[in-house]
């Protein structure tokens, strides 16, 4: 999560990038069963039902070693968490054990097995931390392990005071020397998404590092950067680090997840040969749909497993409700309050299913990518493209199968294109890659051009290519099927789908829409 002191410039670079700010990121209705399914290739065949699991904690040595925590770490079904009354530094000054309890049985559930936490110096008391907070640490830990989870910690969140490295080490010791060889513990994560521009904030951490590899040697070491500067921000500090180096590094992923695969590798790349985990992702649902939610984070999991990261811990458990959030450049920032699996009324999201696919290996649910328009508005990923030359619009006036269709009546075109539906697969999209898509679509009185179409963009959304299906004819018509097949171009990062009607002065309508990839 972001943290007050950076909150602000990082709030002006994501509304010029047009993104959705990180953190915070009823269930939708199924599908019928004569509804044809939009199939999108994953990366790799899963299971259709869950693998036998075997949590971390269960698995880790008596004593861990830094190779057995690691191992964990590379392979942890992590969620960060608060509770939904008491985020950030409240979640322990507002100590409520039985609502801890209560979510983590819900993570469980999902099938995380291990749970990230922040730990707040000006909250625990500095530079001597109080006991009464690290008994409620240590009781965190107790509930996380009777639930068979194994925990993370971050540490100095909200704090700066980079002059002082010598109270640090000794802080950290005090709050942290009873797990040095507690195995339900993974990880230490030196500061939550420090700032590699910020010269007393690197100078601290070089010292930082190798002052607790020497006090705790079994324990895996990482740090994060925030949620936009990505990868080029995880190269500055592993440049900076020089030859202090950690054991693995945090990418934070709030971009496109359209090109979620170019993203992970770019991360990659920039740190090799160290690994990374992929410690935050998520998409707040005020912004965004829940659809959209839902189909973000199934093109994270997925390109995760094409890119070889088997870690992904989405943001977060929980929405927030109104002043859960302490006073800070945080809480002013509405869209903080919605990146949670689960609203306030305690209902799940449809991302909750695509998380629990993502952890237990299953085929995600094909309700994700509302394939025949079934789904509630606010639960399809699907987003209109050029409304001001026509809506598209879901509508029960006429249907293929089931209850809903799209429809498009009375648009326009411009040289920049056609008004369509689009919306972009969760299989991860590489150059050369052989696509298909189809759609079946009928008119009444239509004009114009109305056809499925293909277009693909490079790893900085500059359009690459596209192809288009045959016209759907005008005049009044029957359910008529639109097919299109096309390959990647080199370079391909994204690829987009639209349905679309230009020039159209009767209506149009689409149902059952097909991807596939080979």
């Amino acid at each position: 999560m972001f943290s007050p002191r950076r909150c602000a410039a990082v709030l002006a670079s994501s509304l010029l990038l047009g993104l959705a700010l990180p953190h915070a990121p009823a269930t939708a209705a199924p599908a019928k069963a004569a509804k044809s399914v939009m199939r999108t290739s994953a990366p790799a065949v899963k299971a259709t039902t869950p693998k036998t699991t075997v949590k971390a904690a269960e698995t880790a040595p008596a004593v861990p070693t830094l190779a057995s925590r690691l191992a964990l770490v590379k392979n942890a079904k992590t969620l960060n968490y608060y509770p939904s009354a008491a985020g950030w530094s409240k979640m322990w000054t507002e100590w409520n054990p039985a609502k801890i309890d209560a979510d983590l049985a819900k993570a469980d559930a999902l099938g995380a097995d291990n749970v990230r936490v922040i730990i707040f110096p000006s909250t625990f008391g500095w530079p001597k931390p109080w006991n009464g907070y690290q008994d409620r640490l240590a009781q965190f830990v107790d509930i996380a392990a009777a639930r068979g989870m194994t925990v993370k910690f971050t540490l100095f969140d909200w704090w700066d005071a980079y002059g002082d490295v010598d109270e640090s080490v000794a802080w950290t010791k005090t709050v942290l020397t009873r797990y040095k060889d507690d195995k339900r513990v993974l990880s230490f994560e030196l500061q939550n998404e420090i700032d590699p521009g910020n010269t007393a904030a690197m100078t601290w951490a070089k010292k930082m590092i190798p002052a607790l590899r020497s006090a705790f040697p079994t324990m895996p070491l990482t740090v994060s950067t925030d949620g936009v500067s990505g990868a080029k921000g995880l190269a500055k500090v592993k440049s900076t680090l020089g030859s202090t180096s950690v054991d693995f590094y945090e990418f934070h992923l709030y971009g496109n997840s359209e090109r979620a695969l170019t993203l992970i590798k770019g991360a990659q790349a920039a740190v090799a040969p160290t690994p990374i985990t992929i410690g935050e992702t998520g998409l707040n649902t005020l912004q965004n749909t829940e659809g959209e939610q839902a189909a973000f984070l199934a093109r994270v999991f997925e390109a995760a497993e094409a890119a070889g990261v088997q870690s992904v811990a989405p943001w977060t458990l929980n929405d927030f409700a109104t002043g859960a959030i302490p006073s800070s450049a945080v809480s002013r920032i509405p869209a903080q309050y919605s990146y949670g699996l689960y609203r306030l009324d305690g209902t799940a999201k449809p991302a909750a299913a695509v998380v629990k696919a993502g952890w237990t290996n299953t085929t995600m649910p094909a309700s994700v990518m509302d394939p025949s328009f079934e789904a509630g508005n606010n639960l399809t990923p699907w987003r209109a493209y050029m409304p001001e030359l026509g809506l598209a619009v879901k509508t029960q006036s006429m249907a293929r199968t089931g209850k809903w269709s799209v429809s498009m009546t009375n648009t326009g075109k411009t040289s920049a294109g056609s008004p369509s539906y689009r919306v972009a697969p969760i299989a991860p999209v590489k150059s050369a890659q052989k696509w298909h898509g189809e759609v079946w679509a009928r008119g009444n009185a239509a004009t114009g051009t109305t056809q499925i179409a293909l277009s693909w963009f490079d790893a900085n959304d500059k359009w690459l290519g596209g192809v288009s299906s045959n016209w759907l004819p005008v005049g009044t018509t029957g359910w008529t099927k639109l097919s299109v097949d096309g390959v990647a171009p080199a370079g391909s990062a994204s690829m987009q789908v639209h349905l679309k009607s230009g020039e159209n002065t009767g209506t149009v309508w689409f149902d059952d829409a097909v991807i596939t990839a080979s």
